[in-house]
């Protein structure tokens, strides 16, 4: 397991931008990948993006596509999530999880995710 505490979150109008951290309390190998997940109040948990450690690929949700930036500095052990463009539809609690020891299949699903953060608020206004 990986401890993950998000910072980042705030109010912001339409437009703008907003960057969010993940600080990991290690980012050695076995963290194979790491990700954002949002939750809106009523809402199912949605994936928004995630990143392979080893190799930097990255992946996107379609409605995050071109507004974010998922990103890691391993010496920071921090991985981050660039928002720009932002819509009041971003608006949710945003939660980074890592996959720790597993390979893991699909980016998207949760449930190959096994250390969670608590999560950080964004509130998008019109």
């Amino acid at each position: 397991q990986v401890q993950l505490v998000e910072s980042g979150g705030g109010s912001v109008q339409a437009g703008g931008s907003l960057r969010l951290s993940c600080a990991a309390s290690r980012y050695d190998s076995s963290v194979n990948c790491m990700g954002w997940f949002r939750q809106a109040p009523g809402k199912e948990r949605e994936w928004v993006a995630s990143i392979y450690t080893v190799y930097g690929s990255t992946y996107y949700a379609d409605s995050v596509k071109g507004r974010f930036t998922i990103s890691q500095d391993n010496a920071k052990k921090t991985m981050y999530l660039q928002m720009n463009s932002l819509k009041p539809e971003d608006t949710a609690m945003y939660s980074c999880a890592a996959a720790v020891g597993v390979v893991v299949g699909s980016p998207r699903n949760p449930a190959w995710y096994n250390s969670w953060g608590q999560g950080t608020q964004v509130t998008v206004s019109s």
